[in-house]
């Protein structure tokens, strides 16, 4: 819808969230405009007589436009379009009457809409608004005769906007097929004339209209006009809501064998063959044609995910043959390169070269610290971390990461009471980072120091008492390590009011339940979470809790199907070795 309901500029104390006040002074203003006197009042020492007529509240402008300001501010679109109907009487403000009218459409009152929108044609004689309102009527009544004729209007005003207008009316109709008709007797090639962004908005209205033949034409044949990466991209976009992924690869194959350099249209194909399952094919996509950093990290990203180590290696020797200055990006390329393919001394090498104030600068000092904790050189590694410290001290995210990866690089070599210092070093300079608090409370569960957990878990909550993960941590660790499941079960809901739909949060929800012997509830919530995330612990909580209400057969089938997909998982593992020995 076009019309935007502008608050009026004797409103701006109201629209500035002013209520109550603005309330108390709205409730006086009848009482105020009744007792008034008219006779001027005794001069004051500070200067002449004042002389203050009383206006009746039936010829109150403003009285009638905070009303209507107010009822719409709540919602109440029939008061607000009455109000401003009284107000468009009272007043020869063009921008009124457009309000009027607006809100009139917007209760889908179409009496009041007429007459509001006569008197705006009488003060703007000259603009476009109305022809739109005028069709947007006509479409409400059900006379699409009218309102085509009203947008060919709107259409033939040489207004810049005129499809936009057309589009938010057609849009706004509560009868789409009617809409749509209305659309197949305006879009004409004449009409759309010669820029691509108007065959494209008026294919993609058809579409939103469910007129998908029309759709189609349009699109079809804004692709033999202009060739663009956009019309390609709208055309197969269009084959894949159908399902047709066949035609929608053959469409962007088209396209690129048009125009093999128009690095648009290449990506868009690479993007749709990878939406689709094919990052080989994705990658092949751009390594034809003219190449740039861009591209170069985009063909890395693609055969990463189809770990294509060939395709990966020989990319590697491609970037490094190639002639173009080595800026932090490429250098940063080259660096990850050189780690796909398995060389990280090279890797490391390079990521020394990124320039300090490149933006990728902290992210290879960083890598440089993980490539040496993986070559085995974690002392290396954290002096590294710590020589980085000062760098980065303006800084609370990346300063906060440096103490994160130091940690995490410790805790994987069992060196758990130095993580502990690291965190604590970190919680010095950041103490209300909320990554350090939650990531050290996950070590003192590692290490059953509830109360630690529980202290930094709590401090998360106090800083943001809507975080769900805080809570839903929180409430989990209790169910699971203590006897305080009354208190467990209250955070878990808390945390489930926030991300109803967080597959984690349901597993604790469920988990909660089994503790409090709810073996019923516990199985149907945890058969909720496993199937909006099949995660091993997830599938070791539901084989426990279908176990001990006696569905050992199905218990088995959760567990062999979670353990095919992670082999390895410790919670998955105890759990069957504890009750299925």
């Amino acid at each position: 819808m076009r019309f935007s309901f502008r608050p009026l500029r004797v409103l701006v104390a109201v629209s500035r969230g002013w209520r109550p006040l603005a309330a108390a002074v709205l409730a006086l203003l009848p009482v105020a405009c009744a007792t008034v006197p008219q006779a001027s009042r005794t001069p004051s020492p500070a200067g002449p007589p004042v002389s203050v007529t009383a206006v009746a509240p039936a010829d109150d402008l403003l009285l009638k436009l905070i009303a209507g300001q107010f009822a719409a501010q709540d919602g109440d679109l029939a008061t607000a379009a009455a109000r401003f109907a009284e107000a468009v009487q009272l007043s020869s403000d063009p921008a009124v009457a457009e309000q009027a009218t607006q809100l009139a459409l917007a209760a889908r009152d179409w009496g009041r809409a007429r007459s509001a929108l006569l008197r705006w044609r009488q003060l703007a004689p000259a603009a476009a608004g109305p022809l739109q309102a005028e069709a947007w009527i006509a479409l409400g009544e059900g006379d699409t005769e009218a309102a085509t004729a009203h947008l060919l209007a709107l259409l033939g005003s040489g207004d810049e906007q005129a499809w936009r207008m057309v589009a938010q009316t057609l849009l706004a109709a509560s009868d789409k097929a009617e809409a749509a008709r209305v659309l197949a007797g305006l879009a004409s090639p004449e009409r759309l004339g010669s820029r691509e962004t108007a065959w494209l908005a008026v294919s993609q209205l058809a579409f939103k209209l469910e007129d998908r033949a029309l759709a189609d034409r349009l699109a079809d044949e804004a692709v033999e006009r202009f060739h663009s990466a956009d019309a390609y991209g709208w055309k197969a976009r269009l084959a894949l809501e159908r399902g047709d992924r066949e035609r929608a690869r053959a469409v962007f194959a088209e396209g690129v064998r048009r125009s093999p350099a128009d690095t648009r249209l290449r990506g868009g194909y690479a993007a749709l063959l990878a939406e689709t399952g094919d990052n080989a094919g994705a990658a092949r996509v751009l390594a034809a044609g003219p190449q740039d950093d861009t591209i170069f990290a985009a063909r890395a990203a693609y055969a990463a995910r189809a770990d294509d180590k060939k395709t990966l290696a020989a990319l590697y020797r491609e970037v490094q043959a190639d002639k173009a200055p080595r800026g932090g990006l490429r250098l940063y390329l080259l660096g990850q390169l050189a780690e796909l393919s398995g060389k990280p001394a090279e890797a490391r090498d390079w990521y020394r070269e990124v320039p300090r104030e490149d933006e990728r600068w902290f992210d290879a000092q960083t890598r440089q610290a993980i490539l040496l904790d993986e070559a085995g050189r974690t002392d290396e590694a954290v002096t590294r971390l710590r020589a980085l410290e000062p760098n980065v001290a303006d800084d609370t995210e990346q300063l906060g990461s440096v103490f994160l990866i130091e940690a995490d690089l410790l805790k994987r070599r069992d060196r758990k009471t130095e993580a502990l210092a690291t965190y604590q070093r970190g919680l010095n300079s950041l103490p209300d980072d909320g990554r350090l608090l939650y990531a050290r409370a996950m070590l003192a569960i590692e290490l059953e120091d509830v109360a630690a957990a529980e202290a930094d878990l709590r401090r998360m909550i106090a800083l943001d008492p809507d975080d769900p993960t805080a809570l839903n941590a929180l409430g989990y660790t209790l169910a699971d390590m203590t006897d305080r499941w009354a208190e467990a079960l209250a955070l878990i809901e808390q945390a489930i009011a926030l991300k109803p739909d967080e597959a984690t949060i349901i597993d604790s929800l469920g988990w909660v339940q089994y503790r409090l012997g709810r073996l019923d509830e516990a199985v149907a919530t945890l058969r909720r979470a496993y199937e909006r995330l099949p995660d091993p612990e997830i599938a070791a909580h539901l084989g426990e809790v279908l176990w001990v209400s006696g569905q050992r057969e199905e218990a088995r089938r959760v567990w062999s199907e979670a353990r095919r997909a992670d082999p390895d998982n410790s919670t998955l593992a105890e759990t069957i070795r504890r009750l299925d020995s």
